[in-house]
């Protein structure tokens, strides 16, 4: 997820784990950090999923729960496919 801006009154450092957390209310989440790509921040959350539909509500959920504290720029779900990463369908 690329994020454009926080809401006011919105803690930097709370952003990583609020979406770590809102992955984790329904799988297992493997990692979560944050860099920064073309001066955007743009936040990782690798989780587990059984098949592409549990993944895309997962992600859903958390695309829904971070636009409680902040402006996303854009979100995309991806599996890994033989060493690469490639959008979930």
């Amino acid at each position: 997820m690329s994020i454009d801006s926080l809401h006011p009154g919105t803690a930097p450092a709370s952003v990583v784990p609020r979406a770590a957390a809102a992955a984790a209310e329904f799988t297992t989440v493997e990692a979560s950090d944050l860099t920064i790509v073309a001066g955007a921040a743009r936040i990782i959350v690798r989780f587990a999923a059984d098949d592409s539909a549990a993944a895309l509500q997962i992600g859903a959920h958390v695309v829904a729960d971070l636009r409680i504290v902040a402006e996303l720029r854009a979100s995309l779900v991806t599996e890994r496919v033989k060493g690469t990463w490639v959008p979930v369908r």
